[in-house]
């Protein structure tokens, strides 16, 4: 990274004015993005029980059908990362995110099992860079030590878009169709993106650093990172604190309301829309209480297995409101995960910020996919054998968190937020 570069990208006092908000404003844009990424994320659990009833999709396929919006989402991140490093997060989001459009329309006009599937991995695709454009903006435009606070705040207002796969998606889908519904986020999505392109400025990279830095040797540092020790222990608890919640709440969350406790649609969606609200107050209050460096590991660990007690509880309750009741405190923990992005920013040079967090994105949709579709064959077999297919799910998900605990705990971490040792000469 040049000079001017770093001199362009090194987070600014807040000044008088419009000075102070423009950050703000252009950090909402670019939240706007990252919101239509909640609402497909989050849809499945809305949209699986009207598959499950008219077309008669098992929970394998349900499981395929929600990882594969994970999977198109993860798989691209190093990529990502690349292109905000060397072209800018503006162009990168304005040139990926039309392809939600696309496969909402495809979606849309066909409930066709494999064509849904294609419309997730165009979706995903389209969204993958939608959340680590608004990391990066926050590293570079604000103060270091406000990171995990805005970055809370960011996460909170994509989180909005939970609430829209509550209440208002059931109501849509019962009242209308599934595809009303995907038409419909076709056109929020095409929305989001004008706000995007109308209100994110960025300072231009400079023509020095696009002529010497290339797409195989920035692969290379991305490769290299990669290798270092703190990270793969870092990416191993990334692959499952937020897949927890995301398999429970995007997916499992509607079939079990109405197949367990006996819900309706518009019933599992009101259920659905309190367990957004109350997950999306969460990143704020823990950015806020972002104990440092020297604690935040063990927060990290004592929140995820916190999570497993929770979900193993959950296989226990059998009243509708113990139910509910555990499904609102696993919201209200899951804030904790927005720990990690500052444990992330803490373990990696200020140059390797971008591709740092990319690797860490990839790692954490890679975890939801993997998890749904595994989620899905243990729905599958412990339906074949006639036991609770919701409970074997549950078990499952808690013993990952245990797994990932376990392993961020043990493996090697990086020297109490002292950034690592650089993984290329820049």
């Amino acid at each position: 990274m040049t000079a001017q570069d770093k001199a362009a990208h090194r987070p600014r006092p807040a000044a008088a004015g419009g000075a102070v908000s423009a950050p703000w404003l252009m950090l909402l844009a670019l939240c706007a993005a990252f919101l239509m990424s909640n609402v497909y994320r989050t849809a499945a659990a809305i949209l699986a029980p009207e598959l499950q009833a008219r077309w008669g999709y098992t929970p394998q396929q349900l499981g395929v059908f929600a990882a594969a919006f994970h999977f198109a989402f993860g798989v691209p991140q190093f990529v990502m990362g690349v292109g905000i490093d060397l072209y800018g997060l503006r162009r990168t989001v304005l040139a990926v995110f039309p392809l939600t459009v696309l496969g909402a329309l495809l979606s849309a006009f066909s409930v066709d099992y494999p064509v849904l599937v294609l419309g997730q991995v165009l979706i995903g695709i389209g969204c993958a860079p939608a959340f680590v454009v608004c990391t990066v903006f926050i590293a570079r435009r604000f103060e270091a030590r406000r990171f995990a606070a805005v970055s809370g705040t960011a996460l909170a207002f994509g989180s909005l878009g939970m609430l829209l796969t509550g209440t208002p998606l059931a109501w849509l889908v019962q009242a209308h169709s599934v595809q009303t519904a995907f038409g419909v986020m076709a056109a929020l999505s095409a929305l989001a993106w004008v706000v995007v392109y109308a209100v994110v400025r960025e300072p231009p990279l400079p023509a020095s650093e696009t002529r010497t830095v290339g797409l195989w040797p920035a692969l290379c540092e991305f490769g290299r990172l990669l290798r270092l020790p703190q990270t793969l222990g870092i990416m191993a608890l990334g692959s499952v604190v937020y897949a927890a919640f995301i398999t429970l709440r995007g997916l499992w969350l509607g079939p079990m309301l109405v197949a367990r406790y006996g819900y309706s649609l518009l019933e599992s969606g009101h259920v659905a829309l309190a367990v957004s609200v109350v997950a999306l107050l969460g990143p704020p209050v823990f950015g806020r209480l972002d104990p440092g460096p020297r604690t935040r590991r063990r927060w990290l660990v004592a929140g995820t297995l916190l999570m497993a007690a929770l979900f193993v509880g959950l296989t226990f309750a059998q009243a509708p409101w113990a139910g509910g009741a555990l499904l609102l405190l696993i919201g209200s923990v899951s804030g904790y995960a927005v720990l990690q992005y500052a444990d992330v920013r803490a373990a990696y040079p200020e140059s390797q910020t971008g591709r740092a967090l990319a690797a860490f994105t990839m790692a954490m949709f890679l975890g939801i996919a993997l998890m749904q579709w595994l989620t899905g064959l243990v729905a599958q077999a412990a339906k074949g054998a006639g036991l609770d297919p919701y409970a074997a799910v549950l078990w499952a998900i808690a013993l990952m968190l245990v797994l990932g605990a376990a392993m961020f705990a043990w493996l090697p971490a990086h020297n109490e937020g002292r950034p690592a040792a650089p993984v290329s000469g820049s």
